[in-house]
């Protein structure tokens, strides 16, 4: 079965010689949550106004299930929900009926069981009835990803959507889309909390200057590109490392009770049992030992400022 979106050699160049997508490619499977991450400036917003038709590519081809969002603009875009990072609502309007106007813009007959139906998977079913300025920051947002599932796209477009919304209402919606998925519902998100994409992704991107540096399974790219950190915790703190330990690249931290040792998990030798030995023969005590991997973001910021 093809992707249910597909980008082919995507570029967006402007008048004035910027070019903000350089030669895209990118599958994305029915059913799955990818998360695009990049800097500020690096192309991902660009790349889903393309997709939803909003922006017009300079060259290459985008199809949404199966349809070209230039030539066959209406189907394409009807298989589509854009959830974007500014929030826009009518204040005055009541919930129910803001969400079941955005149905009608897209041609589709009135169903009010089914806006239920969204507004009750979103915890909003209780303030149909309200308006959007009595609503705090987080229930405005779920009134935007309602609006964007109300003409029931197979594919939703979430751009930064929790961004300014506290912790709790944070986990919160990655819950919602989770569920989303579980209806079969294909998620692309845009994130600056690199934990969020860790959390709930199935897939990661990685976006920088306008070129994809990478998709690839989550736990497969934290495998790969991981490192492991092993923490040293002393019985005596040091202040310098003795000689001979060079080779390691020890960090020590700030108050010298710790030193800690990254080793790569591929290797066919991690170093650590060397190590070991050698930090006995110098005369340094260890009280306790630990391993943590790097995290989603480490390996981020490691592939932008390769690539900077």
């Amino acid at each position: 079965m093809p992707a249910i979106v597909q980008v082919r050699d995507l570029t967006k160049r402007y008048a004035s010689g910027f070019t903000a997508l350089d030669k895209v490619n990118l599958d994305i499977e029915e059913g799955e949550i990818i998360a695009l991450l990049g800097p500020n400036g690096a192309g991902k917003t660009t790349l889903i106004s393309t997709i939803c038709g909003i922006t017009v590519p300079t060259s290459g081809s985008v199809s949404v299930g199966g349809h070209d969002v230039v030539r066959d603009f209406r189907a394409a875009r009807s298989l589509i929900g854009l959830v974007p990072q500014e929030i826009n609502l009518e204040p005055f309007e009541k919930v129910f009926n803001t969400v079941s106007f955005t149905r009608g813009l897209f041609g589709k007959r009135r169903d009010d069981a089914f806006i239920e139906k969204v507004l009750a998977q979103l915890s909003l079913l209780d303030k149909k009835d309200s308006t959007a300025r009595q609503l705090s920051g987080g229930m405005r947002r779920r009134v935007l990803i309602a609006k964007a599932l109300a003409h029931e796209p197979r594919v939703l477009f979430l751009d930064e959507p929790t961004a300014g919304v506290d912790v709790e209402l944070r986990k919160d919606m990655w819950e919602v889309v989770a569920e989303l998925k579980k209806s079969g519902v294909t998620i692309i998100l845009t994130t600056h909390y690199i934990e969020e994409a860790e959390a709930i992704a199935d897939r990661i991107g990685v976006i920088n200057k306008g070129r994809i540096l990478l998709v690839e399974d989550k736990a497969a790219l934290m495998k790969r590109m991981g490192r492991k950190h092993l923490v040293i915790e002393l019985v005596d703190p040091v202040t310098t490392l003795p000689s001979g330990l060079e080779q390691y690249g020890l960090q020590r931290s700030e108050d010298g009770q710790h030193l800690t040792y990254d080793y790569d998990t591929t290797g066919e030798r991690t170093g650590i049992t060397r190590l070991l030995a050698d930090l006995q023969a110098a005369g340094i005590k260890m009280r306790d030992l630990r391993t943590a991997e790097s995290s989603l973001e480490e390996i981020f910021v490691g592939l932008v400022k390769e690539n900077a």
